[in-house]
């Protein structure tokens, strides 16, 4: 074979093993990637699975959301297991970390039900509660309670109140009783040393007379025994009258009643007529009452009329208003706003007005719902305009109740509605300030008409009020108040 020919027989067969050594390498190599990629997947699918038992895909796609932000060093398991810790430490302070979710858990939940219980138990108004409520609904219903607890305990420092004032009168007229016994007492206890005194004296002269004397001075001596005997007998009777006055003011002061009994007819003071009627013009619908600027009477004031020679009706309904319009000094003349052709004013018929009066300010309390347009339905600024009636005329208006109250004005009791529940309140925010200032109103009323009746002060209603001061037609007119 020639040179040159084997030269390139040669060179191929150098390619050729060149090329089956780099396929064999290649195959090799193919070979070994293909099973590391087997062994990889395999590990991926072995970690994939054990991902997906701690959460579903769509969970952990969820999962950043759910966490919140991200923590340094921290994993989102551990944040997540850190927040669970958190959330357990507030009703389980120092729950140990290395206990399960579900124990931590269930104890939490265990021990929110254990406070509930207790809380019911130990509190009667709680008994309503549900054992599946949260912490925040029980610390809501307690707060609910202890408003109610704090309204109580004002009305009962009020009442405590009152008592006191009562126990410092009865106290102030056992007092006097007392002094007035003491007084009597040491009266007969003079008188009684005064007998013994003349007792010793007789008994020194009798040693000193003849028998004769002796026997006169004898019968001296029986009657000052009798007359001390006597005395003895007025000194133990007043003694045991005054125990007795001291044991009758213990059990009044135990019992906090009050000490006087009310008059015969505690509303006899709206019946008296405050004037009368001395001139009528039927014409110009006017008339002339015998009050004027000597009186303290003022433009605008009204005035009920009734009947001459007849008492006040119960009602207080006249059967005519006035109004003055001008006034002089002892007289003044009104106009006429209401009256009756079959029973008209005539001169000599009186006439009154409950607020206003010639010489003090009449005192007047008022509570309660009041319909004064006659629609049936209560204003919600009714009680501020007959406050502000009753101190346009000169009369005052108090909050509470006392000695010095002339008249009370009550309506009808404020509804308290039911109580609100945690959906309404959430949907409402101050449905439970209303249905709280609903119930201290209505406790308020109910305080305000105890202590008018247990001190006779008279109770009117807006009708017979409004009757009384002849304003009840004036009342249902726009701007009347």
């Amino acid at each position: 074979m020639p040179i040159g020919k084997k030269s390139s027989t040669d060179s191929t067969l150098y390619a050729l093993i060149a090329f089956v050594t780099l396929f064999i390498i290649a195959a090799t190599a193919g070979v070994i990637y293909y099973l590391k990629y087997e062994e990889q997947h395999g590990l991926a699918e072995a970690a994939q699975k054990k991902l997906s038992e701690f959460a579903s895909p769509a969970e952990q796609q969820k999962i950043t959301a759910i966490v919140g932000s991200e923590q340094s060093g921290k994993s989102k398991l551990k944040a997540m297991s850190d927040y669970l810790d958190q959330a357990a430490s507030l009703i389980l302070p120092g729950l140990p970390g290395d206990k399960s979710a579900e124990v931590k858990v269930n104890e939490a939940t265990a021990k929110v039900k254990e406070m509930t219980a207790a809380v019911a138990k130990q509190y009667s108004e709680m008994n309503d509660i549900d054992p599946n409520s949260t912490l925040l609904q029980v610390a809501d219903k307690l707060n609910a309670s202890l408003a109610n607890t704090k309204t109580s305990e004002a009305a009962a420092k009020e009442q405590l109140g009152n008592l006191q004032a009562q126990f410092e009168d009865a106290q102030k007229v056992s007092m006097e009783k007392e002094n007035t016994l003491l007084a009597e007492k040491d009266r007969l206890q003079q008188q009684f040393n005064k007998v013994k005194t003349d007792y010793n004296d007789l008994e020194v002269l009798l040693k000193e007379k003849s028998n004769e004397q002796v026997k006169d001075l004898y019968g001296k001596l029986d009657q000052e025994k009798t007359a001390r005997e006597e005395m003895n007998k007025q000194l133990l009777k007043s003694q045991a009258e005054l125990q007795m006055a001291q044991d009758r003011i213990q059990k009044i002061l135990k019992e906090s009643v009050w000490p006087v009994q009310p008059p015969p007819d505690k509303e006899v003071k709206a019946f008296e007529p405050d004037g009368k009627i001395i001139l009528v013009d039927d014409q110009a619908k006017t008339v002339q009452i015998n009050l004027g600027t000597n009186d303290h009477i003022y433009r605008g004031l009204t005035f009920a009329v009734y009947d001459r020679g007849q008492p006040i009706p119960k009602n207080g309904k006249g059967k005519a208003d006035i109004e003055v319009y001008n006034i002089g000094d002892s007289f003044s003349a009104a106009r006429i706003i209401r009256s009756d052709k079959k029973n008209p004013i005539v001169a000599d018929d009186i006439i009154a007005n409950l607020i206003w009066s010639p010489t003090k300010a009449n005192i007047f309390v008022v509570a309660g719902d009041f319909d004064l347009t006659g629609d049936g339905v209560p204003e919600d600024d009714a009680v501020a305009k007959i406050r502000v009636l009753v101190e346009k005329w000169g009369g005052k208006v108090a909050d509470t109740v006392t000695m010095n109250t002339d008249y009370v004005i009550l309506g009808t009791l404020p509804v308290v509605p039911p109580k609100p529940t945690m959906q309404d309140t959430e949907k409402y925010p101050n449905a439970m300030e209303k249905y709280e200032r609903a119930v201290q109103q209505a406790a308020g009323y109910k305080d305000i008409q105890s202590q008018a009746q247990a001190l006779s002060i008279p109770i009117l209603n807006a009708d017979r009020f409004l009757y009384f001061i002849g304003y009840k037609t004036q009342a249902g007119n726009p701007g009347a108040f």
